[in-house]
């Protein structure tokens, strides 16, 4: 009955994302005060409820100021069910589908499932893997000329997307230009841990950078070989076919300057899956405590993160 009501009362919602944001009492976003003595909650005819005054820097504010949240029309329970849908379905979830479930027009649920993907992209990132850990390393290509055929002039017209899956652990996904040493290597330089033991294909440009890692292993598919001991890349696979049906079957069109928050929805659910101990309640969660600091405005709606 409480996850129900988060999704049907506006009150609930609000006191709901306050418990997520705020878990030691209200914060101003304008100063950072957080002294209970110097905040006041607001009351009045004319104020509505989840209004405080920060008494530093004399500026009212709401649990949704500074979020992506911030000064939309949209009530906050459909919000919070909104994120609920997003995160709980494996292959994702159209805005059609977003606009017949909450009742908003097709433009909104269109922007709020992007305003709830930059929610799920991480704030900051750390190295993956260890000492002794396997890391598996893949490329795929998505576009609407998508085929199965190897020869690169057949991908000009598709995005190429790199990533990187720790077993059992998180995934990690990059839109980058091309098939080039300058493009790929400061990625794997910068995301993964040189005591690590990396894992990829027989692909050229991973067998220079390989050399830096603990263990370079290597699977050659074009010999049909695909595992090897323990050395294969069946796990970032395995993400591939979760990602490539979600963006076919579901989404079925994406723009490249939008790719990067696509790829951010399926790392956050691979990431945070039921095998990792993170249910649908607590993904959820996840992703609302990730809205703070990534406000986006309609004019606004394709910034692209630093990685």
């Amino acid at each position: 009955m409480k996850l129900q009501k988060i999704y049907t009362d506006e009150t609930a919602a609000r006191k709901h994302l306050e418990s997520l944001l705020w878990p030691d009492g209200p914060t101003c976003p304008h100063c950072g005060n957080a002294d209970p003595k110097r905040i006041r909650k607001l009351q009045g005819k004319s104020t509505r409820d989840g209004v405080y005054k920060c008494n530093e820097c004399e500026k009212p504010f709401s649990v949704t100021v500074g979020t992506v949240f911030e000064r939309s029309h949209v009530p906050l329970h459909k919000w919070v069910y909104a994120a609920h849908l997003l995160t709980a379905s494996k292959k994702g979830i159209s805005s059609h589908q977003l606009m017949r479930m909450l009742g908003v027009s097709y433009k909104t649920a269109w922007f709020m499932s992007h305003r709830i993907r930059e929610g799920m992209r991480p704030a900051s990132l750390t190295p993956m893997g260890g000492s002794g850990k396997p890391v598996e390393v893949d490329e795929t290509y998505i576009g609407q000329q998508e085929g199965l055929r190897t020869d690169v002039s057949r991908y000009h017209n598709k995005n190429m997307v790199l990533t990187l899956v720790e077993r059992g652990g998180a995934a990690r996904s990059f839109h980058v230009e091309g098939k080039r040493l300058a493009d790929i290597v400061p990625i794997l330089r910068t995301n993964v841990r040189r005591e690590s033991r990396l894992m990829t294909d027989q692909a050229l440009h991973y067998r220079s950078v390989g050399r830096e890692f603990a263990e370079h292993g290597r699977v050659h598919h074009e010999r049909e070989e695909y595992v090897r001991g323990d050395i294969h890349t069946n796990t970032v696979e395995g993400y591939y076919s979760i990602f490539k049906r979600g963006m076919k079957g579901v989404y079925q069109h994406c723009s490249e300057k939008h790719l990067h928050r696509y790829l951010s929805e399926f790392d956050f659910r691979y990431s945070n899956r039921v095998a990792l101990g993170v249910n649908d309640e607590a993904r959820a969660e996840k992703a609302l405590q990730g809205i703070t600091g990534k406000r986006l405005t309609y004019r606004r709606p394709h910034r692209t993160p630093v990685h």
